[in-house]
């Protein structure tokens, strides 16, 4: 008989959890909140996938979700654990492939004359739910490399990765031929 696959482990039934490397923390710990806001990104971004009928994205978003999670084990990473050195880490051409994907959606977009409102097309707004994430995703691991130091590759990661979703909200705003909704301030 083969060995019983088991979710629950009870061993964070007392509010405390374990870093990568084996150090307890609270389950508020700000790296714990931290790499759990990457990992809701990443939920979304499933979504967001599971949506695009046009399956242009459909490896890279595979792909993404895999350098997310590279992303989570940083952020989750005890610093002190010799685990560090055998890591995952983001490459620089990880963000250059982001970049590169950024310029190719903006070739086929018309220039941006107003903010944007998020809306007017499903795909549109699971991407800029992305985007909001993503960015509070990289608030919190700016307050992280300051409390505790973290790979600054990682955070740069996440603000390009925000801007590709912008972009990419845009995309499929306009492969739907709906109009982007214009920023009207009230005065």
């Amino acid at each position: 008989m083969g060995k019983k696959n088991i979710t629950y482990t009870r061993t964070g039934d007392e509010g405390k959890t374990s870093l990568i490397g084996g150090r307890r923390v609270a389950k508020y710990d700000l790296r714990v909140d931290t790499y759990g806001t990457v990992d809701e990104l990443s939920a979304y971004v499933g979504v967001l996938s599971d949506i695009d009928q046009e399956k242009r994205f459909a490896d890279f978003f595979v792909e993404l979700q895999n350098k997310l999670l590279t992303v989570e084990s940083v952020f989750a990473l005890d610093n002190e654990s010799e685990i560090a050195k055998q890591m995952p880490k983001i490459e620089p051409c990880d963000i250059e492939k982001i970049e590169h994907l950024i310029d190719e959606l903006n070739e086929e977009l018309p220039p941006l004359r107003a903010f944007v409102l998020p809306g007017g097309d499903l795909r549109a707004s699971h991407a800029h739910v992305c985007r909001t994430v993503c960015r509070r995703a990289e608030r919190m691991a700016w307050r992280l490399h300051d409390e505790f130091g973290t790979d600054a590759l990682c955070i740069k990661y996440l603000n390009r990765l925000s801007d590709l979703f912008f972009v990419m909200a845009r995309y499929y705003q306009n492969q739907n031929n709906d109009s982007e909704i214009a920023w009207k301030p009230v005065s």
